[in-house]
């Protein structure tokens, strides 16, 4: 008798429907997607610091001193396949690592694809020196290279510039979620720190 029903409401609905209207363009003129576009790197900061993330400003040059002095007695380490600098007493993930395995790694360190100004937001896109989304969710620190040519101002030139098939990952400081009382609990869905390296 169920079934009878829910093929009565069924036929009824696709009655009503009739045949599919063609979905009405989406506009898109809220801002202008431009993945030239320079993003302001002190927003960039400020908003990283809103959302409690540790920003360490640096140069190509220093990059690697500096990351060695934030890594200072933190170990293990796990890195993705291609990082383009070197992470001394770090383990380079092959892939195989289950979630209860990454767990034991004081945390890991990789690049970007892209980051925003106005809302603070790293993009992963699990390119070689990112890695697979379980390295950057497991480990309770994640150390994040961005270089300020990765920087864009708004949502809308990020998205220019990652590949939507691509397993992408939006990271908008450390994990935080609050219950109905507003007490916030840090690393429930991800990494308690974040600290970023910002290249300049």
């Amino acid at each position: 008798m169920a079934d009878d029903a829910r093929s009565v409401i069924l036929a009824r609905i696709r009655s009503a429907l009739g045949s599919s209207p063609d979905a009405p363009p989406v506009p898109r003129d809220y801002h202008p997607a431009d993945p030239s576009r320079r993003g302001d790197l002190d927003l960039f900061v400020d908003r990283l610091e809103d959302y409690k993330a540790t920003v360490i400003q640096t140069t190509a040059a220093a990059l690697e001193a500096d990351l060695a002095a934030a890594l200072a007695g933190l170990t293990p380490l796990i890195v993705p396949p291609s990082l383009p600098f070197a992470v001394p007493e770090s383990t380079v993930d092959n892939g195989t690592f289950s979630p209860t395995e990454l767990d034991a790694f004081a945390g890991v360190v990789t690049c970007c694809a892209a980051a925003v100004a106005e809302t603070g937001t790293i993009a992963l896109d699990g390119s070689p020196d990112q890695g697979r989304r379980a390295v950057t969710l497991v480990p309770d620190r994640h150390f994040c290279v961005v270089r300020a040519d990765q920087v864009v101002q708004s949502v809308p030139d990020l998205l220019a510039r990652l590949t939507p098939t691509r397993p992408l990952t939006l990271i908008s400081g450390p994990s935080a979620t609050s219950d109905i009382e507003l007490n916030r609990v840090e690393g429930v869905h991800g990494p308690r720190t974040l600290v970023v390296l910002l290249v300049r």
